[in-house]
């Protein structure tokens, strides 16, 4: 395979701290690789130096293979906001943007020759289906309102017009940071899919677990400054990690048992020493600093008590809500159950976030009734995350919730030593919370939540901006939470981990209840699709055989023919295109279906349509058969 990449010796550090320093490593034409760190260790960092731009701090080397079209998916969209989505788009799109120009401007002018010449550089850079392409890419990624203004674009959508924009430039290397954060789970999967049939070759960073263990097959980790490469899946990469540990834990308890010995010499007196080898004495200082490595990292501890749960939760009855015309909520009724654990999924707009806001209060009902149980304390961790004003430190939040927090064990702690558990350090006590980094905002907002003591939690996308260990940490805290959990989010492999059953909202308001994982819906749902697909293929059949049976017989008495009109023969021939056409597009849905590569958007818009060949074959035949017959 040949080497896309050549990365050589480069460093990152801000102010004292190092990110990584002298760290080299080579990609290969169709690797497709995650890279895996905590918050705030340098993967942005490095993937904004490979895309040029931040630079290395003493230099270092960064090579990509002559001729290779690079392209990067930021976590932060830049967009114009007076734009409309289709422009910003189409004005991205470099030197086809540019062909298109021109093209339209030799037109205006009526110049032949520069018409002539426009129209060989449309043919050089296939402008022609540009407009075409565009369209498709967004409308695969649900963005069908192309004339929409950038500026009134939900985050969901902006994240959607990004990865547009990249999938349209058709680069050879894909650098990604965070692809999935702010995409509902229908885009995620399309996204999953496209990804693992393409040929590109992909560096990116993502916490989606099973997003990455269907796409890539090599992980990096970028620990304590330096890069380790695993060849295979997540479960891969834990396992040969923890091997990765203990051989080093296994070095550095050597290194400790020969440094006593090399002490004792150290230690010994001045006379003693002079007759020793200078190396030996520098030798020591290296073992020194092999000895003094520690392998702890520091993690998130969550450790706090849940307020006693009663037997009356929630009880929701004909609870509907709609915005103006728009049905959100549709006639929901239902009854929450003690330490019930509830996920909601959903396409963006169908209305999770709504419902969240009815369960709190938020949002009044226009019909129907939310009891709350007595003893409910809710913990509502909102997507937008937490409010708070300029120039407020992150003691400051803490302390204006409370002085002290009760623990699982019924222990009251500062809360100076919760932020320590936190992560937040002495010294970030005192930082202003608007310059904290995305995920410190989020672990910051999440003990505010949970020093309140809640005993039902309402998570609504809590996986943004969150790392993969920490992640790890808040899944483990939920699996024992005593009480209940409502939690909206994309993740799959989380919702997987922490909920029993899923409220599936559908864009008419209705909320059907489906009792498993959403892996088991999931599987539910394809299971349900290659039905459908099947029964269509039958009645395709059926159809098939029926014409067969039309045409083979044979009328015993027929009757005098009678001659077409001019209109009718032209409509006879066309019947017959038409037909035939219609009967090619079959056969090739059925060969796609049939094949099993389709992804779950696909499999489904081809059922759809081959029932509408179905129908429409049905019309054309009988008219056929009609104009056949006189």
């Amino acid at each position: 395979m040949a080497s896309f990449l050549q990365v050589e010796n480069i460093s990152k550090s801000y102010g004292d701290k190092v990110l990584f320093s002298n760290i080299s490593f080579n990609i290969n034409e169709g690797d497709k690789i995650a890279l895996i760190a905590p918050n705030g260790t340098g993967k942005s960092s490095l993937l904004k130096i490979l895309a040029g731009l931040d630079s290395s701090d003493r230099g270092g080397e960064i090579k990509f293979m002559k001729d290779i079209k690079v392209a990067f998916l930021d976590q932060m969209c830049d967009f114009n906001p007076e734009n409309t989505l289709f422009d910003e788009v189409y004005s991205r799109l470099g030197s086809t943007y540019d062909v298109i120009n021109r093209y339209e401007k030799a037109i205006a002018s009526g110049d032949e020759r520069a018409i002539e010449q426009a129209m060989s550089a449309m043919d050089a850079a296939d402008g022609w289906s540009a407009e075409q392409r565009i369209k498709q890419v967004l409308s695969s990624l649900k963005l069908s309102r192309l004339d929409q203004p950038m500026g009134s674009l939900s985050g969901g959508e902006a994240k959607r017009a990004a990865i547009a924009l990249m999938l349209l430039q058709d680069a050879d290397f894909l650098i990604m940071d965070e692809p999935t954060n702010h995409l509902d789970i229908d885009v995620i999967e399309y996204l999953e899919s496209y990804l693992q049939k393409s040929r590109c070759t992909l560096l990116m960073v993502t916490h989606d677990r099973y997003f990455l263990d269907r796409v890539c097959n090599t992980i990096y980790e970028l620990d304590r400054g330096e890069l380790y490469s695993y060849k295979g899946n997540y479960s891969f990469f834990l396992e040969k990690r923890e091997e990765r540990y203990n051989n080093m834990q296994a070095n550095i308890d050597k290194a400790r048992n020969l440094l006593r010995r090399e002490l004792e010499w150290i230690r010994s007196t001045p006379q003693a020493r002079t007759g020793k080898a200078r190396y030996r004495v520098n030798a020591f200082y290296d073992l020194k600093d092999k000895a003094s490595v520690s392998l702890g990292s520091q993690q998130m501890n969550i450790d706090v008590a849940t307020a006693r749960l009663g037997g009356k939760i929630i009880d929701c009855e004909n609870v509907s809500f709609s915005y103006g015309e728009r049905t959100m909520l549709d006639d929901f009724s239902y009854k929450f159950s003690r330490y019930e654990r509830v996920g909601i999924v959903g396409k963006n707009g169908a209305g999770k976030s709504t419902f969240l806001n009815l369960m709190t209060g938020l949002l009044q009902p226009n019909k129907g009734s939310i009891e709350l149980g007595e003893t409910i304390r809710i913990g509502y961790y909102r997507q937008q995350g937490m409010s708070f004003k300029p120039g407020q430190r992150v003691l400051d939040i803490v302390q204006d919730i409370a002085e002290t927090v009760t623990t699982a064990d019924g222990h009251s702690i500062s809360a100076t030593t919760m932020l320590n558990r936190f992560l937040f350090p002495h010294e970030a006590f005192n930082k202003q919370v608007e310059i904290l980094s995305g995920g410190e905002q989020r672990r910051l907002y999440l003990l505010t939540i949970l020093m309140r003591n809640p005993n039902f939690l309402i998570l609504d996308e809590p996986t943004n901006d969150l790392d993969i260990v920490t992640l790890n940490i808040l899944e483990e805290y939920l699996q024992s939470f005593k009480g209940c959990l409502l939690i909206v989010s994309h993740d799959r492999y989380f919702l997987d981990k922490t909920v029993d059953h899923l409220f599936i909202f559908r864009e008419d308001g209705a909320v059907k209840d489906f009792v498993g994982t959403y892996s088991e819906y999931r599987e539910f749902i394809r299971e349900n699709e290659a039905e459908q697909a099947r029964l269509a293929k039958i009645e395709a059949e059926k159809q098939e055989h029926k014409l067969a049976m039309q045409k083979d017989a044979t009328p015993t008495t027929p009757a005098p023919r009678k001659k077409l009109s001019y209109k009718e023969q032209r409509e006879l021939e066309q019947l017959e295109l038409d037909i035939a056409q219609l009967e090619n597009e079959k056969h090739t849905l059925e060969e796609q279906l049939s094949s099993g590569t389709l992804s779950v958007s696909e499999l489904s818009s081809a059922s759809e349509r081959i029932g509408e060949i179905i129908s429409t074959l049905e019309e054309k035949e009988m008219r056929w058969l009609e104009l056949s017959d006189i």
